[in-house]
């Protein structure tokens, strides 16, 4: 009776199936009734137990869950608290009162639960607080796997960051890293605001964290700062916290002059604990060197108003972890401004240049000729990425890969690591399926008239959605969608334009 109640299932959940040979059927039958029999004799207890069994008779056989260093508070309700006794007949199984453990954590800790936190939340929290904590009791503090520190095979946050193991031989590695994670994170630590307090749950803001190891008033410090008033700074703008590939832990990117300590180029000696140009104003002193900047924002069809005003409002005058030296990271820099483009990073699909890589891999920060300050006009623009003929260059000197004729530097292992689609093209066809167009359908009779205006935006958001591939509107992603153009499905070349 059980393997007929399997193979209904199969036939109705995996159909694709039916069509393959018996063996391979054979084989996904006998790898899901393990699955399901693993599943089922996982839940059931080795002894008969009484539906209202108390926490005492629990301990009898588990005395080992009410000790630790760490005992989980919940356990001072009884067993019973979080599980639930299910007898039927002779079988007796021992399970969660909720479907999930996470649901079952966030009955006491409403506040951890991402859904209702806005801001960044630590990833293995959003899926499950067993893969951190033990739910019952630990040597480590909040009863979590491992503690915070030691070695890769001792330290909990190390299962999954690699932060500080791969050090280049040139390389720099923060001392701090030794004395354990939570001595700057707290990683639970989230809110709505864009910080770099929030986004990587740090105890404090720099340069606050660092002035706590580090004594601003050392010689030797002020020194290498060459005397300027470093401790109101944000030291991470020019160190990384974690490793580098440089010395004193400097970031990848740095401003020419800052790189070489020509400080004197920009810097005049500090006065009275405050910093002093050499020029007027930044931007006075910005454009003795940029002079380009100033005349692309002049000559702009579309000029960006945000870069009519001091440059290091956008820009580090110093160093930065990204190309283009953004004073805090590519895309906060940018809704800091946009907040409408802010407020589309709540939805729960994000197109990777917009929420990731920056928003100037497809817009001029200082301006431009196109519409929204583009790179490109029309499907040129998506192309660049996801066409047949995308061709980024590498530049192997920074490590780096350039599209947009060099003009936008990305990293070496972007397209990889993200996964980037291309799009089997040709002829402008191919895309979702054979033979469907991505641009403009031409009318047959008059090939200087659009029959049907079709682009990329015609059916995907550049931005973010609430469902898989950026489709517009927030839709999923079936035939339903479809229809929104192709109104007969028995002769899918009548189409109709969407309004949008």
């Amino acid at each position: 009776m059980r393997q007929l109640f399997y193979r209904i299932w199969l036939n109705k959940t995996v159909p694709n199936l039916a069509g393959h040979k018996p063996g391979m059927q054979a084989c996904v039958f006998i790898v899901l009734v393990a699955l399901f029999a693993s599943r089922a004799g996982a839940a059931v207890h080795p002894v008969p137990l009484d539906p209202k069994t108390d926490a005492a008779k629990c301990l009898e056989c588990h005395d080992d869950k009410s000790k630790g260093k760490s005992v989980h508070s919940a356990m001072a309700a009884g067993c019973l608290g979080c599980h639930e006794i299910r007898v039927n007949k002779d079988v007796t199984r021992v399970v969660l009162i909720t479907a999930t453990p996470s649901n079952l954590c966030f009955t006491c800790h409403a506040d951890k639960k991402a859904a209702d936190i806005k801001g960044t939340v630590h990833p293995p929290a959003v899926r499950d607080c067993l893969t951190c904590h033990d739910p019952h009791s630990s040597d480590n503090k909040n009863q979590l796997l491992k503690p915070e520190s030691g070695d890769q095979k001792e330290n909990l946050c190390l299962s999954c960051h690699s932060t500080g193991l791969n050090v280049p031989e040139k390389g720099s590695r923060h001392a701090a890293l030794d004395m354990g994670c939570d001595t700057c994170h707290v990683t639970h630590k989230t809110g709505p605001e864009p910080t770099m307090e929030n986004k990587f749950h740090l105890t404090k803001s720099a340069p606050a964290l660092c002035l706590d190891c580090h004594d601003a008033k050392d010689a030797d410090l002020q020194k290498a700062h060459n005397n300027q008033p470093f401790a109101t700074a944000n030291c991470m703008e020019c160190h990384d916290p974690h490793q580098s590939a440089a010395p004193k832990l400097m970031v990848k990117f740095q401003h020419p002059p800052f790189e070489s300590r020509s400080c004197d180029m920009c810097h005049a000696p500090a006065k009275d604990g405050k910093v002093v140009l050499t020029q007027p104003d930044a931007k006075t002193l910005c454009v003795t060197c940029h002079d380009d900047k100033p005349k692309q924002i002049e000559a702009a069809k579309v000029p960006h108003p945000g870069a009519m005003g001091d440059c290091t409002d956008c820009h580090s005058p110093h160093a930065s972890a990204q190309p283009g030296l953004p004073k805090t990271d590519a895309v906060t820099i940018c809704i800091g401004c946009h907040t409408d483009i802010g407020d589309l990073g709540k939805k729960a699909v994000h197109h990777q240049p917009a929420f990731v890589q920056g928003c100037a891999t497809c817009h001029t920060p200082h301006g431009g000729d196109l519409d929204h300050l583009l790179r490109a006009k029309g499907n040129a623009l998506c192309l660049e990425c996801h066409g047949p003929d995308s061709a980024p260059q590498r530049d192997d000197a920074d490590h780096l890969l350039t599209i947009f004729n060099g003009t936008v530097k990305l990293p070496e292992d972007y397209f990889s690591r993200n996964k980037v689609a291309i799009l089997p093209l040709r002829y402008g066809l191919g895309h979702p399926v054979d033979y469907h167009p991505v641009s403009d359908v031409m009318d047959p009779a008059n090939q200087s008239k659009v029959l049907t205006p079709l682009s990329c935006l015609s059916c995907h958001q550049p931005h973010a959605s609430a469902q898989p591939d950026l489709l517009v509107k927030d839709q999923t992603n079936n035939m339903a969608f479809c229809d929104s153009c192709h109104k007969n499905r028995m002769n899918m070349k009548q189409t109709v334009v969407p309004e949008k």
